[in-house]
């Protein structure tokens, strides 16, 4: 009887122990697959976020590139600007140096025919007639005709002297007008001594416009000096 016994007892236990031999098999493949899940699941998201960072980075790269060509843009049309800027001052500094140049030679000019214009006319004061004319007047009056006359005999009984006639106004009246008025003054003397036979290139004319001395007269300011010239040479 012990042997049966034991065999009764023993198959139970045998039971038991297949049973749990196949359930922690299951339990092991579930958990295998439950594992494979999780990982394909944390697989996609990395793909999934991967391609998101990669896409995010793609579009900064983009926009970078936008950026750099942008300023390399700007870098061209500031070495465009500076070479226009360089050559203008080039172009400036050439014009700056002719105009230089061009005064230097123009004082030189004006200094070698001060020189020969000194050099060939030295004149010395002979005599002086004063011709008076009327309040914002030109015209010659017989006075004045009558000191030109005694003028004319000087000019024409010697050759070699030249006149200079020097014309002035009053104070009276705007200084514009007033030189105009000497101008006219001088040109009628002028004219008449030219009508009378007197060269052009003996009479040396100007007009001053009003004169400022005070212990003249404002009659006496209203005159032509005509001034005989003799050359000492």
């Amino acid at each position: 009887m012990k042997p049966v016994a034991r065999v009764t007892v023993l198959l139970p236990a045998l039971f038991v122990l297949a049973a749990g031999c196949a359930t922690k098999g299951w339990v092991r493949e579930q958990m295998s697959q439950r594992d494979t899940a999780m990982n394909q699941q944390v697989a996609q998201s990395l793909d999934q976020r991967d391609t998101k960072l990669n896409d995010r980075i793609t579009g900064v790269d983009g926009r970078v590139s936008a950026e750099v060509q942008r300023v390399d843009a700007i870098d061209q049309r500031l070495g465009t600007m500076d070479t226009s800027i360089s050559g203008a001052n080039t172009s400036a500094t050439a014009a700056r140096d002719a105009g230089n140049s061009a005064v230097a030679k123009a004082d030189g000019v004006d200094k070698r025919l001060t020189r020969l214009w000194s050099n060939r006319y030295n004149p010395k004061l002979v005599d002086t007639t004063d011709i008076f004319f009327g309040f914002d007047r030109a015209d010659l009056d017989d006075g004045a005709q009558t000191s030109l006359l005694a003028l004319l005999k000087e000019l024409q009984a010697n050759p070699n002297l030249t006149v200079e006639l020097v014309g002035y106004t009053d104070n009276k009246g705007p200084r514009e007008y007033n030189y105009q008025l000497s101008q006219r003054r001088v040109d009628a003397v002028r004219r008449f001594l030219i009508d009378k036979g007197v060269g052009v290139m003996r009479i040396h004319a100007v007009g001053l416009g009003p004169m400022t001395a005070a212990q003249t007269s404002e009659a006496q300011k209203r005159r032509v000096s005509a001034r005989l010239m003799v050359d000492q040479d």
